[in-house]
């Protein structure tokens, strides 16, 4: 039992096209994700737990990529674009359990920031690295809890004798499009299923920033308030971004899915937000500026000596 994908460009040019692009934006993923890595263990002045999680996230993040894009440039180059039953369903296992793990990450670092804002003279009893590790855990396993129940559901059901995938990678809607039941039942707890994963996240991270922006506004100063907004305005941007993203793609029924229009949006969701984020965290922070200006300096000397 094979899926076909068929959102793969069949004219040579184009297709040589869609290589080199892919292959672009996933490098600049995997080195600006490394780089950020590498800042954080090198600095010893971001060795708290605000940084902890960001170089988590970007090790999350690397992961995230490498589940799909290897294998969307590979079959680019492939005459035949399938993959097996087995394979798709666990592709769709890494690609929906670190994805979440993601938006769990995102929450652990909103309650990062609430407590350093909120409860600032706790902050270094509290935030311990037992704890930050932890977290790290936690987000990764409840990521992959959420994933394995939602894609085992999906797998246990009945699928059509067509077996085209209108789409680059195992995703949830293309594959949904090819179970044949025609009960809304199943279509409705998928989307009740990602409403919980993306909505349960999203709640938790308001609720941590309606106090953390309660607390800013009691701050005297303009300086401080600005400064304590600074803090959050990385994290903040880039939980909106993702967030969207995800509400866009996942928390709406099967009924409203176009192929064509969703597969650009899927390779922008995909490729997208993890080339951003790297971005939004470097021009918006001079310590992770710093740091990273030090490591490119530090490998270019070591590399011409």
């Amino acid at each position: 039992m094979e899926f076909v994908f068929l959102a793969y460009p069949s004219c040579p040019e184009l297709r040589i096209l869609f290589f080199l692009g892919v292959s672009l934006v996933y490098g600049l993923i995997v080195t600006g994700n490394i780089l950020i890595v590498l800042a954080i263990q090198s600095e010893a002045r971001l060795h708290t737990a605000m940084y902890y999680f960001l170089g988590s996230l970007s090790g999350v993040e690397i992961c995230y990529t490498a589940v799909v894009v290897p294998h969307i440039l590979a079959n680019t180059l492939r005459t035949e674009k399938t993959i097996t039953l087995l394979g798709c369903a666990t592709q769709m296992v890494f690609f929906i359990g670190l994805g979440s793990a993601d938006c769990v990450l995102l929450t652990v670092m909103a309650y990062d920031r609430y407590i350093a804002i909120c409860h600032p003279l706790q902050y270094p009893l509290i935030m311990t690295l037992t704890l930050c590790v932890r977290l790290v855990v936690a987000s990764v396993v409840i990521g992959f809890f959420l994933s394995v129940q939602l894609v085992a559901f999906i797998f246990f059901l009945p699928f059509c004798q067509a077996r085209g995938i209108k789409h680059f990678f195992c995703d949830v809607p293309p594959v949904m499009q090819l179970v044949c039941s025609n009960s809304h039942f199943h279509e409705y707890s998928v989307l009740m299923a990602a409403m919980l994963a993306i909505a349960v996240s999203f709640f938790l991270i308001a609720f941590s920033y309606a106090f953390i922006v309660s607390a800013v506004l009691r701050i005297q100063s303009a300086a401080g308030r600005s400064r304590a907004f600074s803090t959050c305005s990385s994290h903040l941007t880039v939980v909106l971004l993702q967030y969207g993203c995800c509400a866009f793609m996942y928390l709406r029924p099967s009924s409203s899915y176009s192929p064509k229009k969703d597969q650009l949006l899927s390779l922008v969701y995909t490729l997208g937000t993890p080339l951003l984020n790297p971005l939004i965290y470097t021009l918006r922070n001079n310590e992770v500026k710093g740091a990273l200006r030090r490591v490119v300096t530090r490998n270019y000397v070591s590399t011409n000596k």
